[in-house]
């Protein structure tokens, strides 16, 4: 597959790049990309990917565009307010390039119609906001060998990590299958409306270094970027010799949609405001939960919570035996993303129902503490 000049003349900051080139664009040319989701995350990946050349790209959404959605979801603007949102996306994405094919898929992503989806794609860009959505395209990736560029995204915080068939764990090494009101909608929580740009263009990235073959991706490392403190940190993830889809001794060997979730199933874990914490912690003659600081030492050194104990995100996994059975711990972290992420590793682990203070420390310090120093 050759360029036309006006392609050359399109991607000409490309082909000045050595590590892409003629070569690496004629890739992009042929590649086929599905984002699933056309919302926070999904417009800016989309964007970036058609900008780039990407031959094939599919947008799969069934929601139409709702006024609130144009605070953070750029493929949209008011005149779009209404149509679906796939439409209005392709209308969008073929004004910014003419030359790339694109493919609206106005449906409910599915078990019964994932492999007939996915089949027709080399690579995945999961945009979901739905958890059992994102575990539903997890292991379909993993069970028809798709790579798979995944991000989540919460208040102000975000994360993104890779997975490429037989490289590195899954989305499910990492996290467990958890229930679908364990975190807030952006509705219920807020968003900041630059922060799926930010997540989204990095998936973006990710393809587009997967695709082109150039420099190291997100394979075994899972990337968080906290926007109050404008940082990006980085935890290495391994393999689970038992994950249900990608281990050893898989259980999960076909997409399948999430269960019913069980009657109790909305107490597995809870999701407690600084108010709400403050009045816990205050009553008399109550057993004081444990408050477990997920943030790093200096972080948790600078400032925290009397009576909490400090175990850095990135050793959870290993230091889960520390939590005493019973305990129906507290994670806290600067404003709650990070926390959110230790309450499914505690899930996964069997620690019975975590709680995850919605907002962090920050917000304590402004509801509660106003002379706490959260770094």
């Amino acid at each position: 597959m050759s360029l036309s000049n006006s392609e050359r003349e399109r991607y000409q900051r490309h082909l000045a790049l050595a590590e892409i080139g003629a070569a690496g664009q004629e890739r992009l040319q042929a590649a086929r990309v599905l984002v699933v989701g056309a919302g926070g995350l999904g417009s800016p990946a989309a964007l970036y990917l058609a900008a780039a050349g990407c031959g094939t790209l599919g947008l799969l959404d069934a929601d139409r565009v709702d006024l609130s959605n144009l605070q953070r979801q750029v493929l949209f603007d008011t005149g779009a307010v209404g149509r679906p949102k796939v439409e209005a996306g392709r209308e969008r994405l073929a004004a910014l390039n003419p030359e790339v094919r694109l493919v609206p898929h106005a449906l409910r992503l599915q078990a019964d119609n994932v492999r007939e989806l996915f089949s027709s794609y080399d690579l995945v860009i999961d945009g979901t906001d739905r958890l059992a959505t994102r575990y539903l395209i997890n292991d379909a990736c993993v069970i028809l060998r798709k790579p798979l560029v995944s991000a989540a995204i919460h208040r102000f915080e975000g994360h993104l990590m890779t997975y490429v068939p037989d490289a590195g764990p899954c989305y499910r090494c990492v996290f467990p299958n958890s229930a679908e009101g364990m975190v807030a909608s952006c509705a219920e929580a807020g968003v900041l409306g630059v922060l799926p740009g930010v997540l989204g263009t990095l998936q973006a990235t990710e393809a587009i270094k997967l695709i082109t073959g150039i420099g190291a991706p997100l394979i075994g490392r899972l990337l968080t970027y906290d926007a109050l403190d404008m940082r990006f940190s980085e935890f290495r993830v391994v393999r689970r010799r038992d994950c249900a889809v990608c281990g050893e001794a898989p259980t999960i060997r076909a997409p399948r949609d999430a269960e019913p979730p069980a009657a109790s199933a909305g107490d597995a874990v809870r999701r407690l405001s600084a108010a709400s914490l403050h009045e816990l912690l205050r009553q008399p003659g109550a057993s004081a939960p444990l408050l477990v600081d997920v943030r790093e030492v200096h972080e948790f050194a600078a400032g925290h919570l009397s009576g909490s104990v400090n175990i850095p995100l990135g050793e959870l996994p290993q230091r889960l035996r520390e939590i005493p059975p019973g305990a129906r711990p507290v994670f806290i972290c600067r404003s709650g993303g990070r926390s959110f992420a230790a309450c499914q590793i505690a899930v996964r682990g069997n620690i019975d129902s975590p709680a995850n203070l919605e907002g962090g420390l920050l917000a304590w310090a402004a509801q509660v503490d106003p002379t706490l120093h959260v770094l």
